[in-house]
């Protein structure tokens, strides 16, 4: 059989997912060696808060075993409708709040249901490795604006309105920001709506998944900017800040007419996300935050931790992110330089280098539209952090 005759265009067009192709390589040498630290997996390495395992039990033996509607369950939308109202200041009606299996898909859902040929995404880069295929998946053509670590990685209203064309469709961002950690200010997302509400046919979706793992001032919402009312679809989810990765919950509040183009695609792909984990997630957005919060905190000294030790490596330029659980190195000065052996010329040289020789993984910042940086998580234990960047320091002293 002519595998590439089968397959369609669009799947041979799509990357792999670097985050989870450094992964599968880490996973693949810890068979051959012991001391392979991965830092490449943007998940918690905190397990699921008991209260909210404690929940899940109980709507087991609730009965909560069955299907569930396609936009939720009635009392887990509710609950993210107080959530949105008590923590962004956002007014969502109950026909404008939808449940998806994961963030993810929340993301896919609103591209594939707005975005066709010929139609721009605005994307601020650097951005989530799925971003790009997700609207290349949809037809759609990724129109990357990038603000480097001078800027904060963070892209200015001027950057934004020289991007826009007629054929923009969308206008795409995460805050806290993965890869970066970086975080739009109430004043900087009110510079970007005042560009965005010019332009009346533009949607913007807003990632705010990493909201809960915020070191600054108090997360905000563009969605609550009331120039921009009707055209934000704020995205969110279970897994970062409550660490329920594995539970494949997220959510999105938006425009009637899109929630109901979300749920129709919806429909006909998975349905609705499971019923016990959608029962237990509903008690936890109204439930006690203090697990999420003692992450936070977890989180905010591991970040200090891994700053510093960068500073003590020649060459490593690294910003201090606001947010999320992400450093953003940019590492262009190694570039053309050698140790003897192995010459860096991109993030993937580095990358592939660091790990063959230091059993270290991170992610290149190609992957995330930034060639000259490399993410690298510090969901991880402090032990293993001053060991993984201890032994990319000992690396990279031998380049010259």
């Amino acid at each position: 059989m002519n595998v590439s005759h089968m397959l369609t265009n669009r799947v041979q067009s799509m990357e792999e997912s670097a985050t989870l192709k450094m992964s599968a390589k880490a996973r693949e040498m810890k068979t051959k060696f012991d001391d392979v630290i991965s830092l490449s997996l943007g998940e918690p390495d905190f397990d699921t808060p008991e209260h909210i395992k404690a929940f899940a039990v109980q709507a087991l033996a609730d009965g909560y075993t069955k299907y569930t509607p396609v936009t939720g369950l009635v009392e887990y939308r509710k609950a993210i409708q107080t959530k949105f109202k008590r923590d962004n200041g956002l007014e969502y009606d109950m026909d404008e709040i939808i449940v998806s299996n994961g963030a993810k898909q929340s993301i896919s859902n609103i591209c594939q249901a707005i975005v066709q040929e010929g139609d721009e995404v605005i994307i601020f880069t650097p951005y989530w490795v799925s971003y790009s295929d997700i609207v290349g998946l949809a037809g759609g053509t990724v129109i990357p604006v990038k603000a480097d670590i001078h800027q904060d990685f963070k892209v200015t209203a001027q950057q934004l309105e020289q991007a826009i064309t007629p054929r923009t469709k969308a206008i795409l961002f995460s805050s806290p920001c993965n890869p970066t950690g970086s975080v739009f200010t109430k004043s900087e997302l009110e510079e970007l709506a005042a560009v965005i509400a010019a332009h009346k046919n533009i949607l913007v979706i807003s990632d705010e998944i990493y909201e809960y793992i915020n070191f600054g001032e108090k997360h905000y919402s563009i969605g609550a900017i009331e120039s921009l009312k009707g055209r934000v679809a704020t995205v969110n989810g279970m897994a970062k800040g409550f660490s329920m990765t594995g539970w494949r919950l997220g959510y999105m509040g938006g425009p009637p007419w899109l929630v109901a183009a979300c749920a129709k695609l919806q429909g006909q792909v998975t349905s609705g996300a499971n019923s016990f984990g959608q029962k237990a997630a509903s008690e936890a957005l109204l439930a006690d935050l203090g697990p999420t919060i003692e992450m936070k905190e977890a989180f905010a000294k591991r970040r200090k931790l891994v700053i510093d030790l960068f500073k003590d490596i020649p060459g490593v330029k690294c910003n201090n992110p606001k947010g999320a659980f992400y450093v953003f190195p940019d590492i262009s000065e190694y570039f053309g330089k050698s140790d003897g052996h192995t010459t860096l010329d991109n993030s993937e040289d580095f990358c592939e280098a660091v790990l063959e020789n230091t059993h270290v993984a991170l992610v290149p910042g190609i992957a995330f539209g930034d060639d000259n940086c490399f993410r690298l998580s510090y969901a991880a234990s402090e032990k293993d952090l001053i060991d993984a960047i201890g032994r990319l320091k000992d690396y990279l002293s031998k380049f010259k």
